[in-house]
């Protein structure tokens, strides 16, 4: 018997456990991914905090910083500290794409088992980031971040928010008090084919939601901006409203298109059908005139709009059942599949 190489122990790996969340100390746990546009002042400090509260909680994790476009330095702040923080992974756009596009590109570089999304401003708390394990921990599948005592101007800033707020939980059925908090976390199966455009990352909880995830809210700690000046304004409500009618409409209606555009067509049709049939009667039983007649323009109208929408409701079917067999994507989400004969429950996102 050889003695001289010592026996390879297959020890188990460590683990370090959060509700149903289970980390193995050496497989990467969380990915936190912080958008940067123009935030110079605040990185260094960022990366500190979130090094040292992630340090504390002893999990092995990356700090994915997108640039999106900076024009103040951060790119390059960013590079030096990538090259000297094992942990930072710096992917940097080539031009200002915007929040959404740049989340969509820190979650296809993120591979840890847990999202983390987390504002580079320096107004989301770091400290806050074993809560959302805690409650991700508990089965849910989105956490999302309360402002509960914002540290904003306001009229120009909460009143909006609240408003939208309200309106996005009324149509969405996803009942949120703060939609526009970065800080959230997201188990990564959950988006990892979830596909981002327009300003659709303040609408996450609501796309996922769509997926079938549990979603839960918790009140987390906001602090005022130390350097810089806010990236959003009065000017994004018009944006925000358009991308809301366009979850509002996929929620409802993206697997069945014709079931709204059909409907709006055949009353369309019907009712110019109705009228049509009203002045056939005038003319040929009343002997009276109609070609002067608003009523005969509206038909026309009605007609013809009605035809369109019924015809743009087959394409819409069309172009939905593209879209899911294009992309193999099913029109269902299994959260497990339980076999009795090994009693193993498989949790999966299909």
């Amino acid at each position: 018997m050889d003695i001289s190489q010592p026996p390879i122990l297959n020890t188990p790996e460590p683990q370090k456990q959060y509700g149903n969340l289970i980390f193995g100390s050496r497989s990467l746990a969380v990915s936190i991914v912080v958008p940067i546009y123009n935030e110079l002042e605040s990185i260094p400090r960022l990366i500190e905090a979130i090094d040292s509260n992630m340090a504390s909680l002893g999990l092995n994790y990356e700090l994915v910083c997108v640039d999106d476009g900076s024009t103040d330095g951060s790119t390059e702040l960013l590079k030096q500290e990538a090259a000297i923080n094992s942990h930072l992974k710096a992917i940097v756009l080539r031009r200002n794409y915007g929040q959404t596009a740049a989340m969509a590109a820190g979650f296809k570089y993120s591979q840890g088992q847990v999202i983390i999304t987390i504002d580079g401003d320096l107004q989301n708390d770091p400290t806050d980031i074993p809560l959302l394990l805690t409650e991700l921990g508990k089965g849910f599948d989105v956490v999302s971040g309360w402002r509960k005592n914002r540290q904003d101007a306001k009229i120009t800033r909460l009143l909006p928010s609240r408003i939208a707020n309200w309106l996005i939980s009324e149509m969405t059925g996803v009942q949120l008090h703060d939609y526009g908090c970065s800080l959230k976390a997201y188990r990564t199966e959950l988006i990892a084919d979830m596909k981002l455009y327009g300003e659709l990352h303040r609408f996450l909880p609501a796309l996922a939601f769509i997926e079938g995830a549990r979603i839960t809210e918790i009140p987390v700690k906001h602090h005022a901006r130390r350097f810089g000046q806010s990236k959003y304004g009065l000017d994004r409500t018009f944006r925000v409203v358009m991308d809301l009618l366009t979850i509002s409409f996929i929620k409802k209606f993206l697997t069945r298109p014709m079931h709204v555009f059909g409907l709006l067509g055949m009353l369309a049709f019907g009712f110019g059908i109705t009228v049509g049939a009203h002045l056939i009667f005038v003319r040929l039983v009343l002997h009276e005139p109609i070609a002067d007649r608003p009523l005969l323009t509206f038909t026309v109208l009605l007609t013809l709009t009605g035809i369109q929408l019924f015809c743009f409701g087959l394409l819409a079917e069309l172009s939905m059942r593209t879209y899911h067999e294009s992309q193999d994507r099913p029109i269902y989400r299994v959260r497990e599949v339980i076999e009795a004969n090994d009693n193993v429950n498989k949790q999966t996102y299909s």
